[in-house]
């Protein structure tokens, strides 16, 4: 596996080596052994996979609080997505800056974000599934999220909001309040 830091200290791209030939491809998705030696210890507890049948359904900015943190390993087996991580560590250098990545199941790509981001999806073709696995148990008392078109973050979805598909709960999140 190749690990690429990004423009943000913590979030990673990670590409599997693929073995194709006629009969199609093979690939390892995560070794615990590897992803330690180029990250660190995070010992993940549970995978999570969503269908999102539409291009334009938008998950997120979605991040859980406290001792309910999350880090995430996320990809995409089936279509595309726009994947962001926003900097909401206190203190952080780069707090309310942002990094994106296009995951698909064409490219294999996956994305590492560590504890201390909120994080959010847009689904670039129908019918696409995503997985990812979480170093934390959801916790519905510690979930937290800011509205997906928070002018704080100023996050470039490369979609008008006229073609966003948001659930009830995301267009209801509140917008980052700075003090």
């Amino acid at each position: 596996m190749n690990y690429i830091q990004t423009d943000i200290e913590g979030p990673l791209i990670v590409e599997p080596r693929v073995f194709g030939d006629h009969r199609g491809y093979f690939f390892e998705s995560f070794s615990q052994r590897d992803f330690e030696e180029h990250v660190g210890p995070v010992t993940f507890v549970q995978d999570n996979e969503s269908l999102s049948a539409k291009r334009g359904v938008l998950r997120g900015l979605h991040f859980q609080k406290g001792d309910a943190a999350q880090a995430k390993l996320l990809r995409v087996v089936r279509g595309s997505v726009l994947d962001v991580a926003v900097d909401i560590r206190p203190g952080s250098p780069t707090f309310g800056k942002y990094v994106s990545i296009v995951l698909s199941g064409e490219n294999k790509r996956q994305f590492f974000i560590p504890r201390g981001f909120a994080h959010g999806f847009l689904v670039l073709e129908d019918d696409t599934i995503f997985q990812y696995k979480c170093d934390n148990f959801y916790a519905p008392e510690a979930e937290g999220s800011y509205r997906w078109n928070d002018p704080f973050f100023a996050v470039d979805w490369g979609i008008s909001p006229e073609e966003v598909i948001l659930s009830e709960k995301d267009a209801k999140a509140p917008f980052y309040k700075q003090d």
